[in-house]
């Protein structure tokens, strides 16, 4: 039975945001000077005015469970690094209470919680100290935590000297190592390579295979949708919606951009010419509902409306997909096709399983003739945009393998191994 491990309720963050006076001669900036202590007073005590109030967060509630991972999404300046500083009690909140069952291990910005005159070893000890653990404890984690982070040479240098990958890399070592019952973490994605990436992911899987709870943000939606069990969006300091991390992370892509992964036009805007005018392209899923996030491991299809205003017409279907600033793959109909009669046609392409790879794609279409009577009637770039998971319970490529993989690709081959034979002699191996 799963216990809770965060209760958020009603939770708010005002901040005063005041004008500064503008000094314009030498006695106005010796006048600001003087008045500035009793402006402090005046300011204190009285209510601020709405234009000088900014609510970072406002009426947030949520719970998490036990040995959960809670996605929280948003643009910048959505209130999620907010949310995380409130709930690692470095700011207070100004409505609403954060209860917290246990032990909480931050990594909020770089080098938070680092005294920059203390060594990496000293820091060490010194995060431990705070959590509450005794020497013996972090002497047990100590090798774990410097091997993780990658600071073997400079464990005894000042962390003033770090680099700025080398203190993310260690605090998320002391975050994630001495065993908080809780671990936040902000955007440790966007700092350090894919290898300290790698590692960062499958520690927070490990943690909370160990019935811990994690809190994560960040802008690395396939990360999301691959880590977390549970997910929020917050917009503008409210909490806009919660649910499942395919679906938390569709609605934040599809407020994000300005193409989506369906496109309706009228006859008045529909791109095209006079004889073939496209009026809608939108991703599926078997269902034939629309999809924003497709998951590698399952089919979709793209489904293409279009009118056609002259009888007879010929022509073909491509599309192009692109990711990674690259065509991933075209297709195309293998056939000119020909529309008897005007009207309202549709087009279909299915996508199979275990073909796309994991990352955001766009769309491109041409609707073409190249034999005889040689016309392009429609190309479109970009026309729509979609991303792809591939969570770890799925059957992908991937397999039972955590790590990231590369490719603008995934297919799912078949493997084999034999064994051939015993050790062959100095001189090497027939591998027929």
């Amino acid at each position: 039975m799963s216990h809770i491990a965060v209760q958020v309720r009603g939770l708010g963050k005002r901040y005063r945001i005041g004008v500064q006076r503008r000094a314009t001669s030498r006695g106005s900036r010796l006048a600001n000077t003087l008045l500035a202590p009793f402006d402090y007073l005046r300011t204190s005590l009285s209510p601020p005015s709405e234009a000088e109030t900014l609510w970072a967060l406002r009426d947030v509630s949520f719970d998490v469970q036990d040995g959960e991972v809670l996605g929280i999404v948003g643009r910048n300046g959505a209130g999620k690094s907010t949310l995380l500083k409130i709930l690692s009690q470095i700011t207070e909140p100004t409505t609403g209470e954060a209860v917290i069952y246990g032990r909480v291990g931050s990594l909020l910005e770089v080098g938070t919680g680092f005294h920059q005159e203390l060594t990496g070893r000293e820091n060490v000890y010194m995060n431990g100290a705070i959590l509450g653990m005794s020497k013996r404890e972090i002497d047990s984690k100590f090798a774990e935590i410097v091997d993780f982070a990658g600071v073997e040479r400079f464990i005894d240098t000042q962390v003033k000297r770090y680099s700025s990958g080398m203190k993310v890399r260690l605090a998320f070592a002391v975050a994630a190592h001495l065993e908080p019952e809780l671990l936040v973490v902000d955007e440790v994605l966007a700092v350090g390579d894919a290898e300290f990436q790698r590692k960062c992911l499958g520690k927070m899987e490990n943690f909370a295979d160990g019935g811990r709870t994690v809190l994560f943000v960040s802008h690395n939606m396939s990360a999301v949708t691959r880590l977390c069990s549970r997910a929020i969006f917050l917009e503008q300091g409210l909490k806009v919606m919660e649910g499942t991390p395919t679906e938390v992370v569709a609605a934040y892509l599809d407020s994000a951009r300005s193409v989506g992964a369906e496109r309706v036009w009228d006859l008045a805007s529909a791109p095209g010419a006079a004889e073939l005018k496209l009026l809608s392209v939108r991703l599926v899923d078997a269902a034939d509902q629309n999809l924003v996030v497709a998951r590698v491991d399952q089919p979709a299809a793209l489904q293409m409306t279009y009118l056609v205003a002259e009888p007879g017409l010929t022509f073909r279907c491509s599309a192009r997909f692109h990711t990674q600033g690259i065509v991933a793959f075209a297709t195309l109909e293998p056939n000119e096709t020909t529309h008897p009669r005007p009207g309202v046609y549709q087009a279909r392409v299915g996508l199979p399983a275990n073909l796309l790879s994991e990352g955001e794609y766009t769309i491109s279409l041409s609707f073409f003739t190249s034999q005889g009577r040689k016309a392009h009637w429609l190309t479109e770039s970009d026309v729509i945009a979609f991303q792809t998971s591939d969570p770890l319970n799925g059957d992908s490529a991937r397999g039972d393998y955590a790590e990231k993989l590369g490719g603008v690709v995934r297919p799912k081959l078949t493997w084999d191994k034999t064994y051939v034979g015993p050790t062959p002699p100095a001189g090497g191996v027939n591998g027929r």
